[in-house]
């Protein structure tokens, strides 16, 4: 009888970390599937404020999550005041892949003007005109977006 009490006691974990397992999956492969379209968009998406053109590839910040997410069936709204309010709210140091991330246009201020898709490592990638290039990956823990930081949502 005790072993038969251990084989069923067995059984059950195996199918609830089976289970578990199973359901945690899909968002992970999903996150990584947002991050690739974003990281294939480099250096052939372009930037230009107030845009959004799926068809030549020209998005502003919010067009370009919003893009990159539509690709994978999650409708966003275009405007980073509308894309703010999306999902649910995320603290900083529980950031996960996919998440999105919110910036000021300067320290001083916290009115959100820019947004961006996290990627890990304290990374994230986003689009805005600098120097010629327009799809870049940036530190949230390091220079200017740093000390930009305002928000996260998680929408996934």
């Amino acid at each position: 009888m005790k072993k038969f009490a251990a084989l069923m006691l067995t059984a059950l974990l195996l199918t609830l970390t089976i289970t578990t397992t199973a359901h945690a999956a899909p968002s992970s492969s999903k996150a990584d599937a947002i991050i690739a379209t974003a990281k294939s968009l480099i250096g052939r998406a372009e930037y230009d404020f107030g845009t959004r053109n799926a068809r030549r590839l020209i998005f502003d910040c919010s067009s370009f999550t919003q893009y990159v997410y539509a690709k994978h069936g999650i409708d966003l709204k275009w405007g980073t005041r509308y894309q703010k309010k999306a999902g649910t709210f995320v603290k900083k140091s529980n950031l996960r892949k996919a998440d999105l991330v919110f910036f000021s246009s300067s320290s001083s201020s916290s009115a959100i003007s820019h947004v961006g898709i996290y990627i890990g490592n304290g990374k994230f990638i986003h689009i805005l005109d600098v120097n010629g290039s327009d799809v870049h990956i940036s530190s949230l823990t390091s220079g200017k977006w740093a000390d930009r930081y305002v928000t996260a949502r998680r929408v996934l």
